[in-house]
């Protein structure tokens, strides 16, 4: 279970890490993507496995340059720590919000986000191998919206088909 705790954690904000993500855009998007920026934290526990395992997450949001915010996080599970950056930019051209992500666990990913009435929610799903080489499905959701964030990650792990989820509501 240790070696899948440092793939859970890693999964866990791989969401919310960003790399660059070209935008341009109005006043209302950035007044959306504003009202985000501060600091977070976060707890929830990882379910699935052979027991409930808690984890604290923390993330700091700051406004970024054009139309955009950054971000930057740790997040601790049991004994792995995970830290992660990223951003989340409106595309003007596009007319959608997008956002690109990085971790120090090998994560990457660009997820285009689904807005209505002011939700905005960035789905990631990809099939990796864990450490052990095994086939995984990871599935994951960043949620804002009436400035709340939430993280919702599942990861099925194909050779066993065990799986495990989380829900971390972070707040201010």
């Amino acid at each position: 279970m240790k070696k899948r705790t440092g793939i859970i954690a890693a999964l866990l904000l791989a969401p919310l890490a960003m790399v660059s993500v070209p935008a341009q855009g109005g006043q209302a998007e950035l007044d959306l993507l504003t009202s985000y920026v501060g600091d977070w934290r976060g707890e929830g526990a990882l379910v699935g496995g052979d027991r409930n395992e808690p984890f604290r997450c923390r993330l700091t949001v700051s406004k970024g340059n054009q139309l955009r915010i950054n971000y930057a996080g740790r997040c601790s599970l049991v004994n792995a720590n995970l830290s992660i950056s990223g951003t989340i930019a409106y595309n003007d051209n596009a007319k959608q919000y997008e956002a690109a992500m990085s971790s120090n666990a090998g994560f990457t990913g660009i997820a285009i986000g689904t807005e209505n009435g002011g939700r905005i929610s960035f789905d990631l799903r990809e099939r990796q191998k864990d450490q052990g080489g095994s086939d995984v499905r990871i599935g994951s959701r960043i949620l804002l919206v009436n400035n709340k964030i939430t993280v919702d990650f599942e990861v099925e792990f194909n050779n066993s088909g065990e799986v495990l989820k989380a829900s971390v509501p972070f707040n201010q």
